[in-house]
This record gives C-alpha cells, structure tokens and sequence, in this order.
C-alpha cells in the first residue's frame, strides 16, 4: 500500500502553507494531494503558487494531483475549476460531478474524490467509462460495505484497474453548503467574512451539550468533530480493497503520522501511533455511528447513541 497527504481543508497562513509542503517534500509520501476544496475566497495560494509547489514536490519524487472544489456554486468558480483541469502538469481529483462532465469531455483521467456520490458498482463503471483511475469511497461507507461495492463492479468490469484509497486519518467531511458557518457563528455576512476562518487553523470544534465532540465548523464545510483514525485497522484494510492510505492534514505533526504509516505497510514491524489518539474514531468503518470510538457500541456508557457525526 502506498500513503498520501490529502489536500488542506483549512485556512492557512501562506507561511505556514511554505512549511508544511517543504515537510511534505521531506516526508515519506507517496503521494500528495494540492488545492482548495472548501472555499474560492481562500487565496493564500493561487493555481500559479500550487503548481510551483507540485513542481517541488515531484522533483522529490512525489506523485502529484491537484484537487478540486467539492462545491461549484457560481460561475467564476467554474471558470476557475476549468483553468486547474488545464493545468497540463498533474493530474485532478475531482470533488464535484461539474469537473467528472469536463473532464470526460477532455479525455482526462482523474480520481473521484470523498465527495462524489458513488454507492455502488455500476456507478463506479460509470465514472470508470468517465475516466476514474482511482476512487476514494464517501467517508460514511464501512469497511465491509466499500468490499461489497468493489466486489460488484469486479463483476461488472473485470480486468479494470483501479485504486481504492481509503480516508485513513483527518477530521471526516460530512455536509457542504452554501451557507458558511465560521462567519454565521461570528455574526458576520458570508461576503464580508473578513476571512476569519485563517484564525481556526483546525476549525471551529462545536461539542454537545454533553461536551463530547460533534461537529468542526470550516468554512462552508461540516466536519466530523473527532478524528477519523483507522490505524488500528492497518491488517483489515487491504482485505476491504485499500492500495492508498490516506492522512488528510491537520497541523505539521501530521506528517509524523505518515512516516510511521509508510514505515508500517514497507515492513514487517509492529505500527506505533505517533500522536495523540484521544478524542478519534472509528465507527463509520465498522458499521456503527460514526463518532464511535474503536470498541464502543450503540448505548454503551458515556458513547452517544442515534447522531451520527
């Protein structure tokens, strides 16, 4: 299996953008992923700073995708989404069914992201005769349900080559909207945010009035308000299709997590988890509420019961 750093979900500092990737140059990744999912107003980085970027990341020999809005809400923004599908350097993950049509109609493979709505295998066939050469299942599925979907388009399409990469660590995206949260929650207008989501460089955590995690507020995006952590799954995880980890960055000490996981699936060594593991979770991967952590169930004290993140 090999390991990719997903592409940034918060509002960083352009500093902190220069050091994280400079990181990420020196880290064991396979792959990393580049580009603004969330919001178009977020501009630290324009198409010209993330395409230099690449560049460096694949002189150190770095596989190199840029990623795409989960959200096309205007036409700017699909002007913009075009001029990165025309990049003519990396390849695209497309978030957004928007980029799939443009991108079938270039002839330009791509990955489907998190955020394509793929729920069985003769989807799958269909974004696969799109041009899919890789797909990373909605973070909602289990484990069991992507090898079930994955087992029906086998059937479908046989000798298809495809990779599966499975969001492996990072703050879960649930919901989009049209609507940002952050500048509600400060009691300001969407188009006079002032930008105030670069002060919450992991988002905006809202717990329950049982003060367990919930939801992260990011933009116009809901996060799940625990971390997804399937590192305890390592063994299980190929079994359900995964030939891509995925670790999507929360702050630099993220890219410990990758070293460790690189280290882990190229050796027979037992993985230790580098960071901090409280407040993570599991449940979407075995079937269970998502803010499950491992080994809680439905009803069992101090874990909640019908939310799910």
């Amino acid at each position: 299996m090999r390991v990719s750093i997903g592409p940034l979900q918060y509002h960083w500092p352009r500093a902190k953008l220069d050091e994280f990737y400079q990181a990420a140059r020196d880290s064991r990744a396979d792959i990393v992923y580049l580009g603004e999912t969330v919001c178009s107003k977020r501009r630290e980085y324009r198409l010209a700073d993330w395409l230099e970027t690449g560049k460096m990341l694949r002189e150190a020999g770095k596989e190199v995708v840029l990623s795409t809005m989960a959200l096309i809400e205007a036409e700017s923004e699909l002007s913009s989404l075009k001029r990165i599908l025309d990049n003519g350097l990396f390849p695209i993950e497309a978030n957004d069914m928007a980029a799939v049509e443009t991108l079938q109609e270039w002839g330009l493979p791509f990955v489907a992201g998190p955020t394509i709505n793929a729920y069985n295998g003769h989807t799958l066939k269909e974004l696969q005769a799109c041009g899919m050469r890789r797909w990373l299942p909605p973070v909602e599925l289990s484990g069991q349900e992507i090898a079930t979907i994955l087992a029906e388009f086998r059937e479908l399409v046989p000798n298809a080559d495809l990779d599966v990469e499975i969001w492996t660590y990072g703050r879960l995206p649930l919901a989009y909207s049209a609507r940002c949260f952050t500048a509600r929650a400060l009691n300001l207008p969407k188009d006079q945010c002032d930008f105030r989501c670069i002060d919450y460089p992991q988002g905006m955590p809202i717990d329950s009035q049982e003060g367990e995690p919930l939801f992260t507020l990011n933009g116009i995006q809901t996060q799940s308000g625990k971390i997804q952590n399937l590192c305890t799954h390592l063994d299980e995880l190929p079994t359900r299709g995964a030939t891509i980890l995925r670790v999507s960055p929360l702050d630099l000490s993220t890219l410990r997590l990758v070293d460790a996981l690189v280290a882990a699936v190229r050796s027979d060594q037992p993985f230790e988890f580098p960071l901090d593991a409280s407040r993570h979770c599991d449940g979407y991967w075995r079937g269970a509420a998502g803010m499950l952590g491992q080994a809680q169930e439905p009803g069992e004290s101090g874990s909640p019961v019908a939310p799910q993140p």
